[in-house]
């Protein structure tokens, strides 16, 4: 699945607008997947060349639906890039479903969007019996920026000096959310 062409557009898609939209962020996702694929070159690489993603899921259904969940384990402000397709009405099902933002939205065979999948409850509505619907997922989980930040290991293993010097809590917070990019930079 890896190397037919319509995944690759959807993952290169996924990362094109992570890097559009948030580039602090993606910069963070980049740095970070490089370190660890420079870290064993020999058994480790990417997904998909270029992209700053270390996961990816196919969810092949044939009609899938994500009850209402956080990807808790996911980046805390880190994004998530899904991809719906398949042959279904989406003005019938198939809606995304952000219920922290009291949003259902029809989400059309063939779209993406990247939301913070960590912290934003989500989820998305049946189909009908006869359709399709497949989801194609990009994300990193919060334990791979973790252990590089850590020097590679857990943070549990780290020495009392190496404790002091590890931004975590509130702190580690403060410097995710200054990633975010906002509305002023994208103006002309």
């Amino acid at each position: 699945l890896l190397n037919q062409k319509a995944v690759l557009r959807a993952a290169n898609f996924g990362n094109s607008v992570l890097q559009l939209f948030a580039p602090r962020l993606y910069n963070y996702y980049a740095s970070t997947l490089q370190a660890v694929c420079d870290r064993d070159p020999k058994h480790l690489r990417r997904n998909f060349d270029g992209n700053v993603f270390a996961s990816a899921t196919f969810n092949l259904g044939p009609r899938t639906v994500s009850y209402v969940h956080t990807d808790h384990l996911n980046l805390p402000w880190g994004w998530c890039a899904i991809t719906a397709v398949g042959d279904f009405d989406p003005t019938l099902g198939g809606h995304l479903v952000l219920w922290d933002l009291k949003i259902i939205h029809e989400f059309l065979p063939g779209s993406t969007v990247l939301i913070p999948s960590a912290i934003l409850r989500h989820s998305n509505t049946g189909i009908g019996a006869q359709e399709h619907r497949y989801s194609f997922t990009q994300y990193t989980a919060g334990g791979v920026f973790r252990w590089v930040e850590c020097g590679f290991k857990a943070a549990k293993n780290l020495s009392a000096t190496e404790k002091q010097e590890y931004i975590h809590g509130a702190g580690r917070w403060r410097r995710g959310v200054d990633m975010f990019s906002f509305w002023s930079e994208f103006s002309a």
